[in-house]
């Protein structure tokens, strides 16, 4: 085995250092007031690691519990549960080793049987989770057969060496390996308090976590409440004490009532961002951040509408979408137009030559117009198709822009908005026509874009298949330099247009100026409570 010094070296850096919480800059003074509220758009579906596929779901359980490693301010590796950990000369098999004073929110230790139990329990086809085939992009030996039901859970690639000791063998060396394991779907559960509580594992007085915090109320739509763990392995340096999340499906309520002092975070309304930047100088903020914003098509062979089987409706649809005017006009927060999947700022992202990102808005309508007519579609006989969009003003104000930009090209667009819940349900199980969606980074890497449409993917929902495609995408897995397979993967996606790309984001928000230790400076946009604090006026 093999020393990782890369991680090593950034392990044994922040192991130097006091504490891996919050770290009080010098000259800062805090404040007695050490309580967070932020701002939620919708309700947190499930609060279990292995199920939840929400951002918003996300950012809830890295403050329950800790996977093997957390993210610093600006997005590199530090330690978690794990330490450090040493890989074997082939780079297939980690030895991960974790910290012995770990220990569960009811005082049981953390171990790596834990581990091992979460892991399996992803992977299980009894579980059903969305993020199965994480396991599967991991590679995580045998993974993709015991999610396929061919090989039971016990042949999963990872066991409990001891306690203390976690050893995964992955099926071939994946250099951004460690990066995979600060998601969610990673992080250990309490085995014994799931067999006990089933189903109601994740309600307050039930939920066991190992993260710096404890689940105290949860109002499904209204709030969650948190407080801090004082069994968490570094509760001397969390400093936050308390963190409320409020549910807000209308922006700018929840604007008005940052405004009012009642929250502490909350994302900007759509145009609102120069008007508050100029207000507020000090609290609107507008960071990258790892997201894509498409109109999802489904292409499903007995749900699809027969009309989106024909790319030349699906290229015509992109074209005429206007991207200048909903990132100038709509959103006014520093978002890009977005002509591809993969967001821009993603380390190692070479962006491949999409012809029609070149063209002027004049040129892509008419060459919309042009393949619309070939279809068969035109003003004297409109295509009618219904897009499906969550709660949001946001989505609507661009839902009612696009409506009108494929009006031009022969679109009669009927929008139907509906809350967060009902719009994934429908999502996966493709009873849609055209769909909202959005994808966050997982890890920053291109591939956690790029997996997601191939067959094997569990968030291909709108059922998209291209067996050149699945290949490459496989083939980067082991290629010593995956950039040209990505790009080529990027080239494909434009060619057979399976969405509309429209935006890639920035996080548009109000912060209070008081608050520090935010990660705004990490693409992904994950943040731990534990490492921030409030300051004295």
């Amino acid at each position: 085995m093999t020393r990782s010094l890369l991680l090593s070296t950034v392990l044994s850096a922040a192991l130097a250092l006091p504490t891996l919480a919050a770290q009080v800059q010098p000259g800062d003074v805090l404040a007695e007031n050490q309580e967070y509220t932020y701002w939620l758009l919708d309700a947190i579906k499930s609060m279990d690691p292995q199920i939840n596929t929400d951002v918003e779901g996300s950012g809830v359980l890295r403050q329950l519990f800790e996977g093997l490693f957390n993210e610093d301010q600006n997005g590199a590796l530090v330690p978690g549960v794990a330490t450090s950990y040493d890989v074997s000369e082939d780079k297939t098999v980690y030895t991960f080793h974790l910290r012995d004073n770990a220990k569960w929110s009811n005082g049981d230790p953390v171990t790596a049987h834990d581990f091992v139990y979460a892991w399996r329990r992803l992977a299980d086809p009894k579980t059903a989770s969305e993020y199965a085939w994480y396991m599967e992009l991991m590679q995580v030996k045998n993974a993709a057969d015991i999610i396929a039901g061919k090989k039971p859970v016990e042949e999963l690639g990872v066991r409990a060496i001891d306690d203390h000791t976690l050893e995964v063998t992955i099926e071939a060396p994946l250099p951004y390996f460690p990066k995979m394991l600060t998601h969610a779907s990673t992080f250990p559960v309490n085995q014994k308090v799931i067999e006990q509580f089933g189903d109601k594992w994740t309600e307050p007085g039930n939920l066991v976590g190992n993260g710096a915090y404890v689940l105290k109320e949860h109002i499904l739509g209204e709030k969650v409440v948190m407080e801090r763990n004082p069994l968490y392995w570094d509760d001397e340096h969390t400093i936050i004490n308390k963190i409320t999340a409020l549910t807000i499906n209308d922006e700018n309520a929840a604007l008005t009532r940052y405004l009012a002092g009642e929250l502490d975070r909350v994302q900007i309304p759509a145009g609102q961002y120069p008007r508050l930047k100029a207000e507020y100088p000090d609290q609107a903020v507008s960071v990258p951040q790892s997201c894509s914003y498409i109109y999802l098509f489904n292409l499903d062979p007995e749900k699809g509408p027969e009309p989106l089987k024909d790319v030349r409706v699906r290229k015509a649809l992109s074209y005429a979408i206007d991207r200048d005017i909903i990132v100038n006009n709509i959103l006014q927060g520093g978002q890009a137009p977005a002509y591809n999947w993969t967001h821009p700022a993603t380390e190692g992202f070479e962006m491949p030559e999409i012809d029609y990102a070149t063209w002027t808005q004049d040129e892509r309508t008419t060459k919309a117009m042009e393949l619309m007519k070939e279809a068969g579609f035109g003003p004297d006989n409109p295509l009618k198709l219904t897009l499906n969009y969550n709660t949001s003003e946001s989505h609507k104000k661009i839902a009612i822009a696009v409506q009108q930009f494929w009006k031009k090209i022969g679109v009669d667009l009927t929008l139907n908005n509906m809350e967060w819940k009902v719009h994934t349900d429908k999502l996966q199980n493709q009873d849609f026509e055209v769909a909202r969606y959005a994808w966050c980074g997982d890890y920053n890497e291109a591939s956690t874009y790029l997996d997601l449409f191939t067959s094997y993917s569990g968030h291909n929902n709108g059922k998209y298949f291209n067996e050149e495609y699945d290949r490459l995408m496989k083939e980067s897995k082991t290629a010593d330099n995956p950039a040209p397979l990505y790009k080529r993967a990027e080239e494909i996606l434009a060619e057979d247009m399976p969405f509309a790309p429209i935006y890639h984001y920035t996080k548009v928000e109000m912060i209070k100026p008081d608050l520090r230790g935010m990660g705004l400076n990490n693409l992904m946009q994950n943040w731990y409570v534990k490492d921030m604090y409030r300051v004295a006026n």
